[in-house]
Order: structure tokens, then C-alpha cells, then sequence
């Protein structure tokens, strides 16, 4: 994805924006894309990367912040809501068995990602949103 590529190279110091699981958006392809060529590109790569088993839309790819699909990936939003949390880092039972295959699912997935990255700039930029996610949970003080 050459849009996100320029658009990471000009977002280098942007402040973490955490999501539930430690997810990053600021610089989640989801949360950047803009247009309709930038939202299709990005269900492209979902699809290549085996993160859909379909081509989305662009209304379903595209971004409206954590609980914007009917379910969650992790089963985390429903969690949250039930321990009366925003993320899961601050909840008492923080790293549950949910948290821990999360980060076990997410890496194998690195994995896959990698595979199918254009370049390595790419590749550092889908890390930095989607496979930090114990740093990005752990590091309170870093994100707020």
C-alpha cells in the first residue's frame, strides 16, 4: 500500500492512539485511509493477509473506532464493558487468559503479515499498529 507508506514516513513522533486490545491507530491503515482507492487498498491487504476471507467494502473496512463491527476480534469490547473498564490494561484481572491469546493469536499472524508486505517501511508501520500490543498495553504512561 504506497499511500500508507508516504503517510507513515510523515507521521513518525504521532502520539500513540490505543485501542481496547493495544491496538495503535494512529497509524492503522483502517484509521488513515480516506479515500475510496486508499479504503479499497486496505481491504485488499486484509484479504491477502487472511485478516477476511473476502474483498470488503469500503463502508465495512473502514475505520469508526473500537466496537465499529458488530463483535469484536478478541471477544474484548464485551469484556471491558462487563469489568466497567476502557482497556483492558486497566482491568483487575489484567492479563487474563483472553489477553494472553490475543497476544498468542496476534503473533502468528505477524507472521502472515510479513509474508505478504510490500516493503519493509510497510511492514514496520502494520507492526507498530497491530503487533505492539503488549508494549502498547503495558505502558500506560506512554499513551495518555
Amino acid at each position: 500500500m504506497e499511500w500508507y507508506e508516504k503517510k507513515l514516513a510523515e507521521m513518525q513522533d504521532v502520539k500513540p492512539i490505543v485501542s481496547v486490545c493495544g491496538d495503535d491507530c494512529a497509524v492503522c491503515p483502517r484509521y488513515l485511509a480516506e479515500t475510496d482507492e486508499e479504503l479499497h487498498e486496505t481491504a485488499l491487504f486484509w484479504y491477502r493477509v487472511g485478516w477476511r476471507d473476502h474483498v470488503v467494502s469500503n463502508e465495512e473496512i473502514r475505520c469508526t473506532g473500537c466496537g465499529c463491527r458488530p463483535t469484536c476480534s478478541f471477544a474484548l469490547l464485551p469484556c471491558v464493558n462487563a469489568h466497567g473498564v476502557r482497556q483492558c490494561r486497566d482491568c483487575p484481572e489484567f492479563e487474563c487468559a483472553k489477553i494472553q491469546e490475543m497476544l498468542k493469536n496476534s503473533e502468528v499472524k505477524k507472521n502472515a503479515c510479513k509474508k505478504v508486505c510490500a516493503s519493509e517501511a510497510e511492514f514496520a508501520g502494520l507492526c507498530r499498529s497491530f503487533y505492539e500490543k503488549e508494549t502498547n498495553l503495558r505502558e500506560k504512561e506512554r499513551t495518555e
